[in-house]
């Protein structure tokens, strides 16, 4: 019955569709914000200033989805996570948090897969470009037999190729670029380098003032 309901929400015209999110579900809509044909249903949403979020995505099994001013998720991505309230997994770590976080002009481009069992953090000016990349926040723990989650953060003004794996724990530092199906599989700290290979290691010095890293708006022509 749930699922029948939130159907119906989905096909709404989106002028009566975003009154029923905000009062119904107590989601926070910038008036200017938008959603388009998707199945969006975490416990709290926050859409800042002109948002968007695309056809065919999923959003579900999430405490909250929070996308920055001029935050873009486009197309026919899934964004997944495991519930606080169900103890089969995950009991040992009460502290993660099934969130998901665009900053302020970022984007996700189209088919990605985001895993936010933890924390994942996508900073302002980034782009998850191409497709079919996974961002994956937990996996198991063979030695212990169990499951186990860390949280990602991909820093600001970051340009993340096509197609690439980011394993929970994993943080790309501001400024950088990780290349086309790159495994990012750990932290790392020396920012504006490019980063490359499997596993991913930085290969080289970006110039500090490279337009890129200077945006004042998300879009590049």
């Amino acid at each position: 019955m749930k699922n029948l309901l939130r159907l119906l929400v989905v096909l709404l015209p989106w002028t009566l569709r975003r009154p029923v999110l905000v009062h119904g579900y107590g989601y926070k809509i910038h008036p200017t914000a938008r959603i388009g044909l998707s199945w969006i249903f975490p416990r709290h949403l926050v859409l800042g200033e002109h948002a968007r979020i695309g056809h065919l995505n999923v959003a579900i099994h999430l405490d909250r989805l929070e996308l920055g001013a001029h935050a873009t998720l486009d197309r026919a991505n899934w964004i997944t996570g495991f519930p606080t309230d169900n103890t089969r997994h995950f009991d040992r770590q009460p502290e993660r948090q099934p969130t998901c976080l665009l900053g302020a002009h970022s984007a996700v481009t189209k088919r990605h897969h985001l895993d936010c069992t933890d924390r994942i953090e996508i900073g302002a000016f980034t782009i998850l470009s191409g497709y079919a990349s996974q961002l994956l926040t937990h996996s198991i723990n063979v030695v212990n037999n169990r499951q186990e989650c860390a949280p990602i953060r991909i820093g600001d003004h970051c340009f993340v190729g096509t197609a690439v794996v980011v394993l929970p724990g994993a943080c790309l530092p501001d400024r950088s670029v990780l290349g086309a199906k790159a495994l990012l599989n750990k932290s790392h700290d020396i920012v504006g380098w490019l980063y490359a290979g499997v596993p991913a290691v930085p290969i080289k010095a970006l110039p500090a003032d490279a337009a890129y890293f200077h945006r004042t708006t998300g879009f590049v022509s």
